[in-house]
């Protein structure tokens, strides 16, 4: 039985959740705990110091625990998602979700908590009873007009930073691509006529931030399930009454649409059409933001007039709402300089900074992630992206200063420069750049031929990269024993391509492939018949397809020696015009960002012209992911401070290079840990070349060293090994580690279409 596309993805939601420890986030010591001393300090007698000092001065908390760093995200479960009130232990998988945004966004530390109640007096006594273990406190998914209530209690009576952002996240996002928008029709904010969709929290609290930018009260209609709210109605609760109108005519949505300058949807999708948007003033606004169906589609809206700025909630639209651009940041300012609160003009300033972050020239790596040349602030380009790195130095600095300004903060900032360095530093770079190779790929998804179909993983990561948008897989193997397979494990691969090399129907095919690779080889001790034979072979037939056109890259070798997939496309492809060789190259992706290793699959021993030619392959393959190679050679010396044959190999290749690319930053021999910690290399070899660049290239002297050390740093150190990435073929095939996991093969789909497109 197949599943269809909602049961997968059900399927599959269950199965990220269960896999390995069950939940998303976990706690992890941060101080020494291997010795009996470590013990001692942590806990009895040592603990009591500290507990002592902050008895003194409750505001030592903050020195000697965790408090200024750990956020509680609070729900009742009353209005979970698109779920509705499914109850508070339901809710809980979205509050660590939310946990693992904070924390990957804002190195935020995080509990949730699922307080079973539906009273507000007990829930705002539980969150006061809890307060003291936190340094800030995030409300989610707590239902209207109950959460009104409890946001208003709780702030009157704690002192630190709490907000609810389902209130607020979408307000202070939305208000940032209102007044871009507006700037670029050179309209005033105080002039537009406005018209919201939705009378929820979220509604109402994005309507009170546009007043506090802008726009008039009274230029504002608003729209719940019965219609507009008006002074005539008597249903209304007090926070729909105050943005009553006395307006008349105005009671449908399509007739408050009439001559609007722009409109918000927080509702329901698809409740507009072409002839509402048509109906708005010239040069309208529209934000359609329900999700994960908009209240009308971006291309719907595009295509109903010329003269729009459309933003949505989705990230496969141009200029997406999405609370992620706030929240982390927001918290993050607000706990660094000790706020007792989370204020207007903290919000504010939220709303500036990313509203101004929109008009800075965007990074290269924010352009290679939406596959654009440049980004830059236009129609499409309102609001910053979520992978943008500058949004924790812009955003957070922001926050803070108008919490020191407004009064609130208990500490205060001097050295902002030294500050936004402190918060670029936090993260880590760990994930970035495979989210952003990812939402590269996306955006021109290549096709794919899979030669080991005929196993479930394979299927598995086909299905997937399918499914994510990623490239369009061909898959090559027997029809029963794949069909087995989607039996068994209930995948759909609905019209992804089934072929199989070694059928009567492929005859032809075969004949053709191998007419072309005789023609390549039949100087090279292939005869025809060789050659029809190999086409029989997945590999082989896969990388012809790769060179005829028919594919734009292959994946291979789960299940296969490496020798075999590469044997094939060297013979099939061949190395691209100015090579003599194909070097493997590993991306280790480490907290510190990613190191690229290399040559870790390929050539055994390497002379230095070798070593020469691995470097420029590794070079130019990191290029295309917009990243400057700053290599260092490897060797057990550091610039011949020792004598043998991989010193002077490394040295003589290190000559080479600086003679016929200078403009390389290469250097070496050098010892692994002077390469990788640069205040020891300018330490102790203040000439290097490599002092001040960060080393971010390593090139090995041989197989061994390269092979083992990835090794040791993927299951010792934790690093993620992204590769092998096949350097130096025409076109784009890559060879799979024998066994890869699922994630690792789609990994590899990933660099093997942004490959194709490279090469295209």
């Amino acid at each position: 039985m197949i599943m269809d596309n909602k049961e997968r993805l059900k399927q599959e939601a269950l199965d990220y959740h269960a896999h390995g420890r069950p939940g998303k986030i976990e706690v992890i010591p941060t101080k020494p705990y291997s010795t009996q001393r470590d013990l001692t300090l942590a806990y009895s007698p040592g603990v009591a110091e500290p507990c002592l000092e902050i008895e003194k001065n409750p505001e030592d908390a903050y020195k000697y625990t965790a408090k200024g760093n750990l956020v509680a995200v609070i729900s009742n479960g009353t209005a979970v998602l698109g779920l509705g009130d499914i109850g508070a232990l339901a809710g809980k998988p979205v509050m660590e979700g939310k946990g693992l945004l904070f924390k990957i966004f804002a190195d935020i530390d995080v509990f949730d908590i699922e307080v079973d109640t539906k009273n507000v007096d007990e829930f705002v006594q539980t969150v006061k009873n809890i307060a003291p273990t936190f340094g800030g406190i995030n409300l989610e998914d707590i239902k209207s007009p109950e959460c009104f209530e409890i946001e208003r209690r709780l702030k009157e009576e704690l002192d630190i930073p709490l907000m609810h952002d389902d209130q607020h996240g979408t307000a202070i996002i939305s208000s940032a691509g209102l007044i871009n928008a507006v700037e670029l029709f050179n309209k005033n904010l105080s002039d537009i006529k406005l018209v919201i969709n939705g009378a929820g929290a979220s509604a109402i609290s994005c309507a009170k931030l546009y007043i506090s930018v802008g726009v008039k009260k009274e230029n504002i209609l608003m729209y719940d399930s019965k219609g507009c709210l008006t002074n005539q109605r008597k249903d209304l609760d007090e926070n729909k009454i105050f943005f009553a109108t006395n307006r008349k005519g105005v009671d449908t949505l399509h007739e408050g649409l009439k001559g609007a300058d722009v409109f918000v949807g927080l509702s329901k999708g698809n409740i507009l059409n072409k002839e509402m948007i048509q109906s708005m003033a010239k040069n309208c606004i529209v934000f359609a933001l329900a999700n994960p169906t908009p209240e009308i589609s971006y291309e719907e809206a595009i295509a109903a007039r010329p003269d729009i700025i459309v933003a949505t909630g989705r990230s496969d639209n141009p200029n997406q709402v999405n609370n992620v651009l706030g929240f982390p940041f927001i918290f993050r300012g607000a706990l660094d300089v000790r706020a007792n609160t989370i204020n207007e003009e903290m919000k504010l300033a939220a709303v500036r900074a990313i509203a101004g972050l929109a008009k800075e020239p965007v990074p290269d790596y924010v352009n290679l992630a939406y596959g654009s040349k440049n980004l830059s602030f236009s129609n499409e380009y309102i609001i910053p992206k979520p992978i943008d790195n500058r949004l924790i130095s812009t955003v957070s600095p922001a926050v803070a200063k108008a919490a020191i300004d407004s009064g609130v903060a208990k500490f205060k900032i001097t050295d902002w420069e030294a500050y936004k360095i402190e918060l670029d530093n936090r993260l880590g770079k760990d994930n970035r750049l495979m989210r952003s190779l990812i939402t590269k790929a996306k955006t021109n998804p290549k096709r794919v031929v899979f030669a080991e179909a005929d196993t479930y993983k394979i299927l598995k990561a086909a299905q997937m990269a399918r499914d994510e948008g990623i490239a369009k897989p061909i898959l090559l193997g027997n029809k029963e024993r794949i069909q087995a397979l989607i039996n068994e494990y209930h995948l759909d691969i609905g019209d992804i391509p089934v072929i199989d090399p070694t059928t009567p129907e492929q005859e032809n095919t075969r004949a053709e492939f191998a007419s072309l690779l005789w023609k390549k080889r039949h100087r090279k001790g292939l005869n025809l018949y060789d050659c029809t034979r190999l086409m029989r072979d997945r590999n082989y037939f896969g990388a012809m397809m790769v060179e005829s056109g028919m594919a734009d890259a292959l994946i291979s070798g789960l299940t296969r020696k490496y020798s075999l997939p590469v044997t094939a496309a060297l013979q099939c492809i061949g190395v691209a015009e100015g090579n003599s060789r194909v070097a493997g190259l590993y991306m280790m992706v480490t907290k510190r960002g990613p190191f690229f290793f290399a040559d870790c699959t390929m050539t055994l021993d390497p002379t230095a012209e070798e070593l020469v030619e691995i470097t420029t392959l590794t070079a130019n393959a990191i290029k295309q992911y917009n990243i400057t190679p700053r290599i260092a050679l490897l060797s057990y010396s550091n610039f011949g401070s020792a004598e043998g044959e991989v010193p002077k190999k490394m040295q003589q290749a290190v000559n080479m290079l600086h003679k016929q690319f200078p403009g390389l930053i290469v250097d070496g021999d050098v010892q692994a840990n002077f390469a990788v910690n640069n205040r020891l290399l300018k330490e102790q070899f203040s000439f290097s070349d490599l002092v001040d660049k960060d080393v971010n290239t390593l090139i090995f002297p041989n197989l061994a060293a390269a092979n083992v050390s990835y090794k040791l740093m993927q299951e010792l150190g934790g690093a993620e090994a992204i590769g092998p990435v096949l350097m130096g073929l025409r076109k784009p095939v890559h060879v799979l580690q024998l066994g890869s996991s699922v994630r690792e093969i789609v990994n590899m789909v990933t660099i093997a279409v942004i490959d194709a497109q490279n090469k295209k």
